[in-house]
């Protein structure tokens, strides 16, 4: 009997592998994934990694490899516009370093899953790709994965990270708060003259974010946001039409533009799991919550459940007590869903906030902006919150520590 088994090998599925194997050697670990053989390496999006992420990055061993990949934001600048809108004046802007460093890194997601990867089979990490999850049954003692291939998988302890629209979360029969925004994230990324100089872009715009997130050689990775019919026309036009309508909100800041990667677009929701947990089962990253990419938290957030879920296990085991038990899920429970509702009501509410276009709506947010500039303490505060500052309650990969 496998003692951990975890549905989804993305970088949640991988990092809540590694650091279990890595903290507690003599249990068996087990990594299945839907996705063929191969599958990660086309993978052309780039995630935000805040400074606590790397840090437990750092602890598992696999941030130097993923580092030489990696783009430090230095700078934040935020603006309130129209696309059509000759000046786009800042309202806001961040200073990316903190004591420790850049709050944030932008990372592609090729160089992260494949650094997890290798870490993880070094460790003894049985990952096996292609397997279908078509649900799952328990007992007493152990949960059983069911195949579509037939074949069953008996653990003591199930964890999903299948992403937002977990199969394996409806089989538990865990139910969800969902909404629909309307809106699609479009993803892609562009070359350009000028060099960034480390700095990100968000701009508030009618329809939604557009945000500008620094790459290495001269590139950025945008997140575009746009109604959904919007989104799809964009999607499904020529290179011409698109790059002109990039071009719009992008600006001439960094000279000429040439969109060099592929482009999807995501649709855009609040899934909300009204439990992590169900006997010998529970939820990890975006299983558990699907938030707006409007804070860029929505990586930060699953890493923060792989350090709390893989420290509850460790300490279980290190007790000698059953890593399945509902005693010891209900801690990682009790750790994560405070924090996760917080972030997406908080997510839901900026938004609602700017994706508008109503006059004394962007009078007022335009005014809170200023503010916000002008108060170091506050700004000072909010980059802490951004960075996941250590917090003596926080799991000890966060700070830097090993379980």
């Amino acid at each position: 009997m496998i003692d951990l088994l975890v549905a989804g090998g993305g970088y949640v599925g991988l990092a809540l592998a590694l650091s279990v194997k890595t903290a507690a050697p003599h249990l068996s670990v087990t990594v299945v994934d839907a996705a063929p053989e191969g599958a990660w390496k086309r993978d052309e999006r780039a995630s935000a990694i805040a400074a606590a992420a790397s840090r437990m990055l750092d602890v598992l061993g696999v941030w130097s490899e993923i580092l030489p990949e990696a783009e430090a934001i230095l700078r934040m600048d935020i603006t309130d516009s129209r696309s059509g809108d000759p000046v786009r004046p800042v309202f806001l802007t961040f200073e990316g370093l903190t004591e420790e460093g850049a709050f944030a890194h932008m990372v592609p997601n090729v160089a992260m899953v494949g650094a997890l990867r290798k870490a993880a089979e070094q460790a003894g990490v049985e990952i096996r790709q292609g397997v279908v999850a078509n649900g799952f049954s328990t007992d007493v003692a152990s949960v059983t994965l069911k195949l579509a291939s037939g074949e069953e998988m008996p653990a003591r302890l199930l964890i999903a990270c299948d992403g937002v629209r977990s199969k394996l979360r409806d089989a538990a029969g865990i139910k969800t708060v969902h909404f629909e925004y309307g809106q699609s994230g479009i993803v892609t990324t562009v070359e350009h003259e000028r060099p960034h100089d480390g700095t990100a872009f968000e701009h508030f715009l009618p329809a939604g974010p557009f945000a500008t997130l620094p790459l290495p050689h001269n590139r950025s990775s945008l997140v575009w946001t746009e109604r959904t019919e919007d989104a799809e026309r964009l999607i499904a036009s020529d290179d011409l039409v698109f790059e002109e309508e990039l071009e719009r909100r992008f600006g001439h800041r960094f000279g000429a533009i040439r969109v060099v990667g592929g482009r999807r677009a995501y649709p855009l929701g609040l899934t909300l799991a009204r439990s992590f947990i169900a006997p010998r089962f529970a939820l990890a990253g975006d299983a558990a919550h699907g938030i707006h990419p409007i804070s860029g938290q929505g990586l930060n957030l699953g890493f923060k459940d792989v350090a709390a879920l893989a420290e509850t296990i460790v300490d279980a085991d290190r007790l000698g007590l059953d890593i399945g038990s509902e005693e010891v899920l209900e801690r990682y429970q009790t750790w994560r869903r405070f924090d996760t509702f917080r972030m997406g009501v908080t997510t839901d509410v900026l938004n609602r906030l700017f994706s508008n276009d109503i006059t004394p709506v962007r009078i007022a947010r335009d005014i809170g902006l200023g503010l916000v500039d002008r108060l170091p303490a506050l700004k000072s505060f909010f980059i802490r919150q951004a960075s996941g500052a250590a917090k003596p309650t926080d799991p000890k990969m966060l700070a830097g520590q090993a379980i």
